[in-house]
């Protein structure tokens, strides 16, 4: 457990009646407590991933409120921050309460925090009441899945923010020179015959919101960086002082570009893949601290959205059942005790949340994983109401065997 003055070793972990931790370190087996036995297993804080869809209202055929918080706990998470992308869009306040109020409904112990989106509609073009939201729970300001496109309303949102201290999240990408493009611009899609968004995309978006950034203040976090070249512009802000961060889907840290040489549409993808160069630097710039953290960017898609060719297929796939795996799968590279930290403590950071902590007295807030089991991820263990996963029919390494909140623990077979 990472920034633990225990992390790797070997200690027993009382939680008492009131879901608070009471021993840390005492052999407790003497005691009548339930034992859940964690032998060569690793215990971190629990995971909080802060970009997933779970389409609820509007599309709950792909994933609800309710499937969503019970997916996201079965694969470590204790809490997840939703997009506003649903239909109607998480723009008033009576929006953040429905959210609430079916999270309140759900039997799992993962909270579910809203975040509202800038614009109505998230069209890009009128903002939403922001301050109203925030007093309405809304964690954070973001269009989601479309980018702020409008440099005056980037620039209005940073401005309006700041009075609260207030987050906004952009998605890079601008959306004129990715019309049309179905893939990374590169070879690879020379060699397909599909057109290509080109890293320059994002990039340009990067360049032209940190320099907003630097005139207006506030805070500003890129989700989903794609390319060597924006990783190297958030360093260099970082070094400047600017209060800007950033995170990366976790399918980009484990595929590049020629993952789509098969056409296989759960690799049709927002921003797309890119090159083996760019997936280096992004595992490089986790590293070095440059990006905060990771995220899954969960995306479930119904059947008949992804049977279709290629450059019909819509966006996304699911990836919070894989996520400890392939975090399993790519420890050589990037160590798990960074990839930890990105998961636990970095996320609520910049959203300002509330730290939990592994110490004595506090609320238990624990995943708990295996990081060599095996198990098979297909039609009857996924959990997701989609399938939109490259993953389906595989034997996978590593495995979430229980998350603890409180007196809540969830048990994964």
């Amino acid at each position: 457990m990472p920034h633990s003055d225990r992390n790797g070793q070997q200690v027993d972990i009382w939680i008492g009646d009131d879901g608070r931790i009471k021993e840390i370190g005492a052999v407790v087996s003497a005691r009548k407590v339930e034992e859940v036995d964690c032998t060569g297993q690793f215990v971190t804080l629990g995971w909080f991933d802060m970009r997933a869809q779970f389409h609820d209202p509007g599309h709950e055929y792909k994933e609800d409120l309710r499937t969503g918080a019970s997916l996201a706990q079965a694969a470590g998470f204790t809490d997840v921050a939703v997009l506003p992308n649903t239909q109607p869009v998480i723009q008033t306040k009576n929006d953040l309460a429905y959210v609430k109020g079916r999270v309140r409904e759900a039997d799992a112990l993962c909270r579910v925090h809203p975040m509202a989106s800038v614009t109505r509609d998230a069209k890009g073009e009128e903002l939403t009441e922001m301050m109203d939201l925030y007093h309405g729970g809304a964690v954070a300001f973001t269009d989601g899945t479309q980018p702020l496109w409008h440099t005056d309303i980037l620039l209005k949102s940073l401005q309006y923010l700041q009075p609260f201290d207030g987050l906004l999240i952009n998605l890079p990408q601008d959306k004129w020179l990715s019309m049309f493009g179905t893939m990374n611009e590169g070879m690879t899609s020379v060699s397909l015959g599909m057109k290509g968004i080109p890293s320059i995309a994002e990039e340009i978006m990067i360049e032209r919101d940190i320099r907003l950034l630097e005139y207006a203040g506030g805070k500003l976090h890129f989700s989903c960086v794609s390319t060597g070249g924006s990783v190297d512009l958030i360093r260099k802000a970082k070094s400047r002082g600017l209060n800007v961060s950033c995170d990366v889907a976790i399918y980009h840290l484990i595929y590049d570009e020629t993952a789509v040489e098969d056409y296989d549409t759960n690799f049709r993808l927002s921003p797309p893949l890119r090159s083996k160069e760019d997936r280096q630097a992004l595992i490089q710039g986790l590293i070095d601290d440059t990006i905060d953290c990771i995220v899954s960017n969960h995306c479930p898609q119904d059947e008949e959205s992804k049977k279709l060719e290629f450059d019909l297929a819509d966006h996304g796939m699911i990836s919070l059942q894989t996520f400890w795996p392939w975090l399993v799968s790519i420890k050589d590279q990037l160590p798990l005790d960074i990839a930890v930290e990105k998961i636990t403590r970095a996320p609520r950071k910049v959203l300002g949340i509330e730290l939990p902590t592994f110490e004595v007295g506090s609320e238990a807030c624990l995943t708990i994983v295996h990081p060599d089991k095996r198990w098979r991820y297909d039609r009857q263990t996924n959990l997701s109401k989609s399938m939109n996963s490259p993953m389906m029919g595989q034997e996978l390494t590593g495995r979430v065997t229980a998350v603890l909140r409180g007196t809540s623990i969830h048990h994964n077979p």
